[in-house]
């Protein structure tokens, strides 16, 4: 999938990968789509769970060897 944006959010834990989402949303235009690159297990919770309170549309994740990628699309 083509993002506009990435986030490395390797190495942190929670609250601060979505708190981090969270920022580097308010950076996207409308419909631009952030790549999240974390290696936090919660954060399989915490992203669809961050798109429901806040609109974004949750696009899905991919698992690899090192990590998780989510891709979210700014809707508002």
């Amino acid at each position: 999938m083509r993002a506009d944006k990435t986030l490395d959010c390797m190495g942190l834990v929670d609250p601060m990968p979505i708190v981090s989402i969270a920022n580097k949303m308010k950076e996207l235009g409308i419909n631009e789509i952030l790549q999240v690159v974390a290696d936090d297990k919660g954060i399989k919770q915490d992203v669809p769970a961050f798109c429901r309170i806040t609109g974004h549309e949750y696009l899905g994740m991919q698992e690899s060897n090192t990590g998780i990628i989510f891709y979210v699309r700014k809707i508002k």
